[in-house]
């Protein structure tokens, strides 16, 4: 009587879960994620937020002598000192969450799928990054510059604490996100929704969203720094369209 052959190993064949199993896993993953974050912000309370407030008036001072934020209520500067620490505690906390996401998502994913992953994240992060760093040292001057300097000489800026610091942190956010658009592009052609031809074809409604993109982005109306936001969002468009252009040949939808 001849012996079965032994079972075949495939790599890029995961166990399947069932629903229980997948939930506690996910559990698993979001309490970690949770636990990280708690400490992210355990250990940006002191002096790490007091540092990076003074790094965000640093912009205003350059523009007004002698700047100083105000409070005028009794919480302004509190409520916003713990919004700051949120902020930097993600910031800390985002490579565990990462790992968590990356560690809940790849058994389900084949190996060729694995191989796009990591770089993908490792560039979205970087791009992140340097959008906020954009947003901070090319977006803020020229918007501070035009909201502080009123057209009058009987109107002079006493700004909020958490007004400021919320408009400020909202620009940067938003800038970093908007430097993720072409690996968002990148993994759309990915999975096969568009092409590099159809996007290149969309060049026309590109520039137009760019200066509507900018002119929410920006928080003055002045139309230079909207064109100096606009320009960049432009040049994203187009990488994404070369990346779009490297990936589409191997999409996933046409594979499968």
């Amino acid at each position: 009587m001849t012996a079965s052959a032994p079972p075949i190993d495939r790599p890029d064949e995961a166990r399947v879960l069932t629903v229980i199993e997948h939930l506690q896993e996910l559990r698993h993953r979001v309490m970690m994620s949770a636990l990280a974050l708690v400490a992210g912000v355990a250990a940006s309370i002191w002096p790490l937020t007091k540092y990076a407030l003074h790094f965000l008036v640093i912009p205003a001072q350059h523009q007004v002598q002698g700047f100083k934020l105000h409070q005028f209520q009794l919480l302004d500067y509190w409520s916003t000192y713990f919004r700051v620490s949120l902020l930097l505690g993600v910031a800390l906390a985002m490579p565990v969450i990462m790992y968590e996401i990356l560690a809940f998502v790849t058994p389900g994913l084949t190996r060729e799928e694995r191989r796009w992953l990591y770089p993908i994240v490792i560039g979205a992060s970087v791009m992140f990054v340097l959008g906020m760093a954009f947003g901070y040292y090319v977006e803020l001057p020229p918007a501070l510059r035009f909201l502080l300097h009123a057209n009058s000489s009987d109107v002079e800026p006493t700004i909020g604490v958490q007004t400021y610091v919320d408009t400020v942190t909202r620009l940067l956010l938003v800038t970093g996100l908007v430097f993720e658009t072409p690996f968002v592009m990148m993994g759309l052609a990915k999975i096969g929704v568009v092409t590099s031809r159809r996007l290149l074809g969309w060049w026309r409604y590109a520039i137009l969203l760019a200066f509507v993109v900018a002119a929410i982005v920006t928080p003055s109306i002045d139309p230079v720094t909207q064109t100096v936001v606009a320009m960049p969002i432009l040049v994203l468009y187009f990488l994404g369209t070369a990346l779009a252009k490297l990936v589409e040949g191997n999409s996933i939808l046409g594979r499968r």
